[in-house]
């Protein structure tokens, strides 16, 4: 009943290493010298790529030890010392060939995505900069009107750059973990989000309303990673809006918890693009600047908050982003 291994496994799994201990308990001289060790760096990445925990790589190497053992009970063949002390050399060398695999990928793998990450926010920090700057010298040398469309793009720009900044430093504070949660009222962290909400919505053509329907309902979070969220995930749909369109900001109660509902009009999704939609280095719409990591990031921020972020699409006109986090008993 058992499944037949894969090419894979016969090349470099527990199958191949199965014959190489018969190989070497039966013929020590015939196994070439770094085989196993070669094989077992294989079977190591190999459960890296499939998504394996290292403890499942130990574990993978410790359940054949298991197995010769009961099986040698079950038949009543006796293991000599020697044999054993053989088969756990041989166990033992396989698991550090492995784990050091597997710990190689997993640490290249993070700082390949380190490095990805950084270069764009570098390249996306200095688009914003340049064209800020040269709207700056175009305004300062009075070749444009302080209340033109250079001064938009200055405006602009400078958001954008804020925008980068905040959502680097909620990052920071995630993978740090230094989050600081506190007591938040939801009504003050609408009121601060609405200034830079309103400032972003006129330069680029958009109206924004907030309704918070005199809420008064506290949660439990850091105060400057919720407001970085709301203050993306606002900024997100501000610039997904076409220009003329129109976005909401909502707080509502339902139960013992606060949906913060932020509504775009940015035309709906294309079909599947809602379950991609929090995926790193995942952008939304034709629009391709940012870093297509705010959902990513805001996601993170959220769920460590002991909270929910859910997206519903409106087809033809826009997305709804819901942030759901439990409320705090008022204080009396």
């Amino acid at each position: 009943m058992a499944p037949k291994p894969t090419q894979e496994e016969l090349r470099s799994g527990v199958p191949l290493f199965l014959d190489q201990i018969v190989e070497t308990l039966q013929r020590p001289a015939s196994v070439p010298p770094g085989m196993m060790d070669r094989s077992a760096t294989k079977h190591g990445a190999a459960l890296s790529g499939r998504g394996y925990t290292v403890a499942q790589v130990v574990h993978d190497y410790g359940d054949i030890c298991q197995a010769v053992t009961e099986l040698a009970e079950e038949l009543d063949a006796p293991i000599t010392t020697e044999e054993f002390h053989t088969l756990n050399q041989c166990l033992d060398n396989a698991i550090a060939e492995a784990v050091t695999e597997y710990t190689r990928l997993r640490d290249q793998s993070a700082v390949d995505g380190e490095t990805e990450r950084s270069g764009v926010f570098a390249h996306e920090l200095r688009n914003k900069l340049s064209a800020a700057s040269l709207a700056y010298q175009a305004l300062k040398s009075g070749r444009a009107a302080m209340n033109g469309s250079v001064s938009a793009v200055l405006g602009r720009n400078l958001q954008g750059m804020t925008t980068l900044l905040d959502r680097a430093l909620v990052e920071v504070r995630l993978d740090a973990g230094q989050a600081l949660r506190q007591r938040v009222h939801v009504h003050q962290l609408l009121e601060d989000a609405v200034v830079d909400g309103t400032m972003d919505a006129n330069i680029r053509g958009v109206s924004l309303s907030v309704t918070s329907m005199g809420l008064e309902v506290d949660v439990d979070v850091d105060p400057h990673i919720l407001a970085g969220v709301v203050a993306n995930m606002l900024q997100n749909a501000i610039k997904f809006t076409h220009a003329g369109g129109h976005v909401a900001l909502r707080a509502k109660v339902v139960g013992a918890h606060v949906e913060l509902e932020i509504e775009d009009e940015c035309g709906g999704l294309p079909p599947g693009k809602v379950e991609e939609l929090f995926a790193a280095f995942k952008q939304r719409g034709t629009n391709r600047t940012g870093l297509g990591l705010g959902l990513f990031i805001s996601r993170k921020a959220i769920e460590a908050s002991g909270g929910v972020i859910r997206v519903r699409d409106v087809p033809g006109r826009g997305c709804v982003f819901t942030i759901d986090l439990p409320t705090m008993p008022l204080l009396s």
